[in-house]
């Protein structure tokens, strides 16, 4: 069972304050000078899913050709975080008897002392997850932007410790918007100084050209230590009139350099698990089966998109 919320808040200020990571099983997130894989696992991001029970959604998975599934364990996910003690070992049980595996999930986890923080990370821990997916954080008009990163910088530190604890690497996603992330240089200036074991960076180059244009690869270049996960998506600009608004579209469709990208990749020796994402609209023909068969094509169409770039970069 996890610690108690005294001594657990205890061993983080002590581990933060010493700088130390606890020797972990062999499941841990590898070394700043870990080796190269041959392919990292490709994982559908459940969220498209959530209309299909586990063992459905984990059978569509394995009949498009995901080696994973990066579950949603967090409110109006597949795992809601209430019940997650529960239902998250029903939801890797279901998706490993489909034969693939669960190295990562996404959460809405933001504050090592919620009431759901500790109860999550641990049921994963027992189930051999590797990675999650923090939530967003906003910034603080009253604080300004240097002030709200005074403000988070400690928050992030405790988080970090304990997700050493629990032997689990927590990930922000850079997200195009206003908020924290959006500009991606503001992660750097959050995560400098703390161990990448245990927390970086969930790097997503969609929302990293929709900010940054031709500026990404410098984004890239310098938070890749803090990288131990990757979401892939595309996007082109739709003009109408004098405006431009983002429409997401299938992947290789759009105008997101990923020749480019997963060049950098390589060269920067990134590794860890792929979220494939679709936040273009999917088939959802009221009949179930024919729903069924129209989302598997679709995802099987960018899957293998994303695999076609994987081997053009000898990845």
């Amino acid at each position: 069972m996890p610690r108690s919320l005294l001594s657990r808040r205890d061993f983080t200020r002590t581990l933060a304050a010493a700088g130390l990571g606890l020797p972990l099983a062999a499941r841990a997130p590898q070394s700043p000078d870990r080796p190269h894989p041959a392919r990292p696992p490709l994982c559908i991001f459940s969220k498209h899913l959530q209309w299909l029970r586990y063992d459905e959604m984990a059978d569509v998975a394995a009949e498009i050709g995901f080696d994973g599934v990066d579950l949603t364990v967090r409110p109006g996910g597949h795992v809601r975080p209430g019940r997650v003690e529960d239902d998250l070992p029903r939801a890797v049980e279901a998706v490993r008897r489909a034969g693939l595996e669960v190295p990562l999930m996404t959460t809405a986890i933001t504050d090592p002392d919620a009431p759901d923080t500790v109860a999550i990370l641990h049921t994963a821990q027992q189930l051999g997850i590797t990675h999650y997916r923090l939530g967003y954080l906003r910034y603080d008009d009253d604080l300004g932007v240097a002030g709200t990163l005074d403000a988070l910088r400690p928050r992030l530190r405790d988080l970090a410790a304990l997700n050493a604890e629990y032997g689990l690497h927590g990930a922000y996603q850079n997200h195009s918007g206003t908020r924290v992330g959006g500009p991606v240089w503001d992660l750097w200036l959050l995560l400098d100084g703390l161990d990448p074991r245990w927390i970086g960076c969930q790097y997503d180059v969609r929302h990293a050209t929709v900010e940054g244009g031709t500026a990404w690869p410098l984004s890239l270049k310098l938070l890749h230590r803090y990288i131990r996960t990757t979401a892939i998506k595309d996007f082109t600009w739709e003009v109408r009139g004098r405006r431009a608004r983002i429409r997401d579209v299938p992947l290789g469709d759009g105008i997101v350099d990923f020749n480019h990208y997963f060049n950098l990749v390589r060269e920067l020796g990134l590794s860890g698990p792929i979220s494939l994402h679709l936040e273009y609209d999917l088939p959802e023909p009221p009949d179930t089966a024919e729903r069924r068969r129209q989302t598997i094509a679709v995802m099987r169409r960018d899957l293998a998109t994303l695999r076609a770039y994987l081997d053009d970069a000898g990845l």
